[in-house]
């Protein structure tokens, strides 16, 4: 990034300023730090009292929206919440320039921002995300769920046509059970970290498989402790489940930002 404090012009040649988020005014920022854009705005720090803002420049020429811009700006956000606390703000957040993310966003929110940031000091999201294996899962439920079964076996080797009923029956029955078993083993993921962490969130399934989806916010020297528990369930659900873990990453879930 610029040099802390470096001025750069208003609305030039139809530009404007991105915001990432709001971090304390003493981070400093790597030179050539590259942020959202074609060609990418080089990030840099906007500071007002406490708190600054990560900011580039972008073109009001060119909409934002591809895939590499929001890998941009969540890569830039996860690399500066591993050293310092963030409040990452929501991808497309754009102000006209910096006096405008002084006037309108970091001196009316000031105190705000700086009372979010002392009490995410220390601390950094992960996301488990756990993803049923679809043989296993449909063998809990054949096995659990007699009618299930009896419908799986009354249409195997026939046509889809002749059994259209029964297939859209036996559908509704898996979809209805496995939303059942992900209430339960959510629950349970809650219940095996909830020890371990400042905050949960449960995020909806991001994909119908899901087992589970969950966000922590963890403190940075309990981060070895809860490693080891999300290895340890995914080991108790190998075969079972596949089990993720996402981070460590700007606290998406647990700040509310603009």
């Amino acid at each position: 990034m610029s040099p802390r404090g470096t001025e750069e012009p208003a609305g030039v040649n139809g530009s404007a300023s991105y915001v990432y988020g709001i971090v304390p005014a003493d981070v400093e920022v790597e030179p050539g730090t590259e942020g959202v854009g074609d060609p990418a705005g080089q990030v840099r720090l906007v500071p007002f009292g406490e708190i600054g803002a990560l900011v580039s420049k972008v073109g009001t020429d060119r909409p934002l929206g591809r895939p590499r811009d929001l890998q941009a700006h969540q890569r830039l956000l996860d690399q500066a919440a591993a050293e310092v606390p963030v409040l990452p703000f929501r991808f497309g957040a754009v102000l006209t320039d910096t006096e405008a993310v002084v006037e309108e966003l970091l001196k009316p929110y000031h105190d705000e921002f700086a009372g979010t940031l002392r009490e995410l000091e220390g601390r950094t999201q992960y996301v488990v995300n756990a993803r049923y294996d679809e043989r296993a899962i449909l063998g809990e439920v054949l096995r659990e769920n007699d009618e299930a079964a009896a419908l799986r076996e009354r249409i195997a080797g026939t046509s889809e046509h002749a059994t259209r009923n029964e297939r859209i029956r036996l559908g509704e029955i898996i979809e209805r059970a496995v939303a059942a078993k992900r209430e339960a083993d959510t629950a349970a993921v809650v219940e095996d970290l909830r020890g371990l962490c400042e905050e949960l969130a449960v995020r909806d399934p991001a994909h119908e498989r899901d087992a589970a989806h969950v966000a922590a916010l963890v403190r940075q020297d309990r981060r070895a402790e809860f490693e080891r528990a999300v290895d340890e369930l995914a080991s108790r659900w190998s075969g079972r489940a596949e089990v993720r873990l996402l981070g460590p990453m700007a606290p998406y879930d647990f700040v509310r930002t603009s």
